[in-house]
């Protein structure tokens, strides 16, 4: 019943991430044109090309603005994520051994000495 509850999550996530592909691409383009343009805005030292500079990093600072909905996409990675991180974790790591069988010593002990004794 897990893996089918896992399996529908899985599905959805996808869809969702492949619905918001445009969205996740414009808003990687539109920041790297508004890291580069911020980036020569600071370097350059003449008043004219800071304005052309400046114009061009307000302008892609709201393109990346405009594409929100590649936050949502973003999500659904992160959910495709841990779906496969969780239906590839095996029955024994969801299940660990009790800390007080292992961390006991008097245990530990009590079992040495049953097998020396055999």
């Amino acid at each position: 019943m897990k893996k089918i509850g896992l399996f529908l999550i899985g599905i959805i996530a996808f869809f969702v991430l492949l619905g918001n592909v445009g969205p996740l691409i414009g808003l990687a383009i539109s920041l790297i044109v508004a890291y580069y343009a911020v980036k020569e805005f600071l370097k350059i030292e003449s008043t004219g090309s800071k304005i052309a500079w400046g114009i061009i990093a307000f302008i892609a600072i709201a393109f990346t603005i405009s594409n929100v909905p590649a936050v949502i996409a973003l999500v659904a990675a992160y959910v495709l994520y841990l779906v496969y991180k969780k239906w590839n974790q095996t029955k024994e790591e969801t299940n660990p051994p009790s800390t007080k069988e292992t961390s006991d010593p008097f245990t530990n002990f009590e079992k040495q000495w049953n097998l020396m004794n055999k």
